[in-house]
């Protein structure tokens, strides 16, 4: 009888600390999330062209212009 007294008296307590479990794993994976595109965008710096210039074959093809 003490098994069934105690889960209802400990209800509230139960389901406050696995919401707080639950908060702090997604807090975890969303820093781990942003640590790792962080790093993606400083390794590979998007280089736009410009907009009002023309897009060429010679601008797409050329390995040695930047």
């Amino acid at each position: 009888m003490g098994i069934h007294y105690d889960y209802k008296s400990t209800r509230g307590m139960k389901a406050m600390e696995k919401q707080a479990k639950r908060e702090k794993k997604l807090a975890e994976r969303r820093a781990k999330r942003a640590a790792k595109e962080g790093s993606k965008k400083e390794d590979n710096p998007s280089k736009m062209h410009d907009i009002t210039k023309t897009i060429t074959l010679d601008d797409l093809t050329n390995p040695e212009k930047k």
